[in-house]
């Protein structure tokens, strides 16, 4: 199979597997690979028209659906450089991605379009007169994403790799000529990759324009999805559905369930190895930059339970405070080092420096620990760690304990001012349902019962709106200050 430049797969998957196959849907909303070719390439022609050219930046701000894909290999065509953005950002926040980004041509939908100058509609192109063939070209990096991290600082992490892939290399599990699901949004990595990824292999894709716990299971049964990646919070969903519910699908043709971007709670991942097996269930560890994963299935983690696993195609080492290896089973901050020194680097930040360590290693900022057999554990990131009376917090610690508390959707736990403590303890808390909250009373029994008194959260509140994104991630550090602009 071949090395293909990302551009070509459209016509090359067309002549490989019949133009009438169908490869991307969203609800009714479906295209085969012939018409993926035919209206990316009017894209293409019509963005050239706007002045995109080979290695240029273009900024697609439009939630998933169809017409994302078709800019997306629109602009692998051209040899650009596709970088997606939440388009559900306030206009300023936005307009302050796309000031760093500096794109060749912005792409937006809705609300998205007043926030950017000269921002092309989400229809951009798709009836344009030519269509013509073009002559792909590859792009020297095949995306750029964007993120707000901890701090909420946007960045543009950009892979440095050529926009051209080989076919026959199935990472992380996936099929070949089967059906993929995507249920999270494409401006986060994750869903960006493997979708596009999968499509490369000739997968068919099922899309998700917003997730919904019992629909993500009706669409894996109706078209008989063999591969999906969650996020915690969407396993969850699932999870508290009606047993009925949930057992009424015929999940038979599903191989692989990733779970990844939040941690993961204890009993969670517990109550879905039980229900779906563990030869089913993975995880993995990592970040956009592509430095290194980690990774471990059901059965690792029952041996290992907590681990993120060992590491893939990298090394990963916990240092101490002075760069020093620490022992195993001991905390510090987690490092990749590259399995191929001589490569460079194979990401690099606009709007950041890369937090360094020795022999070009390279750390995301989060704390952890290795056991004797090098699996890995996360303690939390480095920045969300809680000094409450000279002792370390971490909360996802907390958050592990009361996310199985009945009636939570999801909690987030931060350290607040304390005059007496430095930080003091706070958790909150979302509701799984407002009519029937829980007792805080018994949240902190729950608490009490399983960690150290200073663990404990001093305070409680309880919220409707979601802490996490349909991607995972959480603006803790936003939350924060909200909370501590208040107290002051």
């Amino acid at each position: 199979m071949p090395v293909l430049a990302l551009g070509n797969v459209p016509a090359y998957q067309a002549g490989r597997q019949g133009a009438g196959r169908w490869c991307i849907r969203h609800g009714e909303d479906v295209l085969n690979w012939e018409e993926l070719d035919e209206f990316s390439t009017r894209r293409a022609h019509a963005l050239y028209l706007e002045g995109v050219r080979k290695d240029d930046l273009v900024a697609i701000a439009v939630p998933n659906g169809n017409a994302l894909h078709e800019l997306v290999f629109a602009v692998w065509k051209l040899g650009a450089t596709p970088a997606v953005v939440p388009g559900h950002l306030p206009a300023a926040e936005l307009s302050a991605i796309i000031d760093l980004a500096q794109p060749r041509a912005v792409i937006a939908q809705g609300e998205a379009a007043q926030g950017c100058i000269r921002a092309l509609p989400a229809d951009f192109g798709r009836d344009h007169g030519n269509v013509r063939r073009i002559e792909v070209e590859v792009a020297r990096y095949w995306k750029a994403m964007t993120s707000g991290g901890s701090t909420g600082r946007p960045k543009l992490i950009v892979a440095q790799q050529p926009a051209q892939m080989d076919t026959s290399v199935s990472s992380l599990r996936l099929p070949e000529d089967s059906v993929i699901l995507n249920p999270g949004p494409s401006y986060h990595n994750m869903p960006f990759a493997m979708s596009h990824m999968a499509l490369l292999r000739g997968n068919s894709l099922v899309g998700m324009v917003k997730f919904d716990p019992l629909e993500s299971l009706r669409l894996m049964a109706r078209y008989r999805v063999a591969w999906v990646n969650f996020v915690p919070t969407m396993m969850r969903r699932i999870w508290a559905l009606p047993t009925d519910e949930r057992n009424a699908h015929d999940l038979s043709s599903l191989q692989t369930i990733w779970h990844t971007a939040a941690p993961m709670p204890d009993w969670l991942k517990r109550a879905w190895i039980e229900w779906l097996g563990p030869e089913r269930i993975f995880e993995c560890y990592g970040g956009t930059e592509g430095i290194g994963i980690t990774a471990l299935n059901g059965d690792e983690w029952l041996a290992h339970p907590g681990s993120v696993g060992r590491p893939l195609g990298c090394d990963v080492r916990v240092l101490d405070a002075n760069g020093q290896e620490n022992p195993p089973n001991t905390v510090g901050e987690i490092y990749f080092f590259s399995a191929d020194p001589a490569q460079g680097d194979i990401f690099h930040y606009v709007g950041a420096d890369a937090r360094r360590g020795p022999n070009g290693s390279i750390s995301l900022g989060d704390q952890g620990y290795v056991d004797s057999e090098g699996f890995l554990y996360i303690e939390g990131r480095r920045a969300d760690l809680i000094l409450s009376g000279g002792a370390n917090i971490y909360p996802a610690e907390i958050e592990n304990i009361l996310s199985a508390c009945p009636g939570v959707a999801a909690v987030l736990v931060i350290g607040l001012p304390d005059e007496d403590l430095g930080e003091r303890v706070h958790a909150i808390v979302e509701l799984l349902d407002p009519s029937n909250p829980p007792a805080e009373s018994d949240l902190r029994a729950a608490v009490q019962s399983q960690l150290a008194r200073n663990k404990c959260p001093r305070s409680y509140e309880f919220v409707t709106i979601p802490l996490r994104d349909a991607a995972g991630k959480v603006r803790r550090s936003q939350l924060r200050d909200q909370r501590i602009a208040v107290i002051v």
